[in-house]
């Protein structure tokens, strides 16, 4: 048990990473191109995890913030400026976590979307006033990667899928038309925002549980999850939707799709899946917004704080009327978030390449020559992502 606990930030680093768009992404992956992008997982995988132990490393290394760390280092502004650009980011896409969890139950049972956008949202701001908000939120998290974990490997197990295919999946290849689906699938896993939080969940679980014994591997294995779930989703689109021909423009019709070959059962158990995915990212992005911004604004990071707990909940309020009120993520919601991710990302993951880099901060924990080399090849991928994007939106 100590040891599953001492897992508690790289999994609650997965589950919010793990969202309702990403299972779209992923199984549009699988619908259309196979197997054939399987070794995009585990490229965005290996990256998100160099940047993630570096982020754990710095809750470690020091008490202070990773944001208190560059306010020191770049001043007041580039902490601010980090902290209101997560904020916006995270409450922008919210809208999408809370439709997955609606969509999830209400596909289930025939029920309305709306009704359990309300409840779920309320629930998750409830949680917020259990006193130990961190406990709970590492508990309900690893219960949640439990139930996708179950979710989608029985899943598959029913798929069937071709294991030649599989290992053929992670010989490097691009299909043609296949560009921009990897693009959004590498953004979406090497997230470096959710990176970046390692570091408050480390520092939060040592002041809740000094006794859990934590370790790089804890962070590894978080984000190998990850890996394992996001391949699994792919896997299923590729052995049941490929092969007919199906494209999947959400993770609900991928649901839909499983009925008529494996049953009732089987569309539950993805729903079920979906569920996990919306519900865990739901309350975890809601908390890299309501974290990130307290700190840049000088209330501290601590989750037991008022004021951080408040622009949580700000942050599901916000989501949930967007999503009752549009019943989707509005275009233009996505093109603002697109926006401010291309020019943050880069500059965060540039942020804290350098507090891991620097010596008076982390001690004998700073970032070692292979992780150096391979921190910058994955700045240089944050970087050739920004201009892809800016190529997408303002070129085009």
């Amino acid at each position: 048990m100590r040891w599953l606990r001492s897992l508690g930030p790289g999994i609650i680093t997965a589950a919010l990473v793990f969202g309702p768009s990403k299972m779209t992404i992923t199984s549009k992956l699988g619908a259309e191109y196979g197997y054939a992008l399987l070794w995009i997982v585990a490229v965005a995988i290996f990256f998100m995890t160099i940047f993630t132990v570096m982020s754990a490393r710095i809750g470690e290394a020091t008490d202070q913030s990773l944001l208190s760390a560059i306010r020191q280092k770049w001043g007041k502004g580039a902490a601010i400026a980090i902290g209101l650009g997560v904020f916006f980011v995270t409450t922008s896409f919210q809208a999408g976590n809370s439709i997955g969890v609606g969509i999830s139950i209400a596909e289930a049972n025939g029920t309305s979307p709306i009704l359990w956008v309300i409840i779920f949202n309320v629930l998750g701001i409830a949680l917020l006033f259990f006193r130990a908000f961190y406990k709970v939120l590492e508990k309900l998290m690893i219960f949640l990667v439990g139930l996708m974990l179950f979710a989608f490997i029985t899943t598959l197990f029913l798929a069937k899928p071709d294991v030649a295919g599989i290992a053929g999946g992670f010989v490097p290849s691009v299909p043609t038309g296949s560009l921009g689906l990897v693009i959004a699938f590498t953004a979406s896993c090497f997230s470096i925002v959710g990176a970046f939080y390692q570091s408050y969940l480390v520092q939060e679980r040592k002041k809740n549980n000094p006794q859990a014994a934590g370790s790089r591997s804890d962070s590894i294995t978080g984000i190998i999850i990850l890996g394992v779930m996001s391949a699994i989703v792919l896997i299923c689109a590729a052995a049941v939707l490929n092969p007919q021909g199906i494209k999947v423009s959400s993770a609900s019709e991928m649901a839909k799709a499983l009925e008529p070959l494996f049953g009732h059962y089987a569309s539950t158990l993805f729903l079920t899946g979906l569920f996990g995915a919306s519900f865990s990212s739901l309350v975890g992005n809601a908390s890299v917004g309501g974290t990130l911004l307290g700190d840049a604004l000088g209330y501290g990071s601590s989750l037991n704080s008022k004021v951080v707990r408040l622009l949580i909940a700000l942050v599901m309020v916000v989501g949930a009327v967007i999503a009752i009120q549009f019943g989707k993520l509005p275009l233009e919601l996505i093109v603002f978030a697109q926006s401010v991710t291309i020019f943050l990302v880069p500059f965060i993951g540039i942020a804290m390449f350098a507090v891991a880099n620097d010596g008076k901060i982390m001690g004998p924990l700073k970032n070692s020559l292979t992780v150096k080399i391979f921190g910058a090849l994955g700045l240089v991928i944050l970087i050739g992502l920004a201009f892809s994007n800016v190529n997408e939106l303002f070129l085009k």
